[in-house]
């Protein structure tokens, strides 16, 4: 089973990567673009057969190590492949 975590920002928390990623788009020539924010996506491949105990597995894994809870938001997806 797979697990798919993306953290983010809070809203509010500066983000300079996002800032640099908005100005690099602009300077090649997309307009039109308001705000850019940046995370993180990581990728777990689990040994666990039911998506319910293994979501609450890797909600622990994101409240202890993986984010940074005072500033960032995460989520968590499970699914087979």
């Amino acid at each position: 089973m797979k697990a798919r975590v993306h953290i983010t920002l809070k809203n509010g928390v500066l983000d300079p990567q996002g800032k640099a990623i908005h100005n690099s788009l602009e300077g090649l020539g997309f307009g039109g673009i308001e705000d850019v924010r940046q995370g993180k996506f990581i990728e777990i491949e689990l040994a666990d057969d039911d998506p319910e105990p293994a979501k609450a597995k890797v909600a622990q894994m994101c409240e202890k190590l993986l984010a940074n809870t005072v500033i960032e938001n995460y989520s968590v997806e499970i699914g087979d492949s």
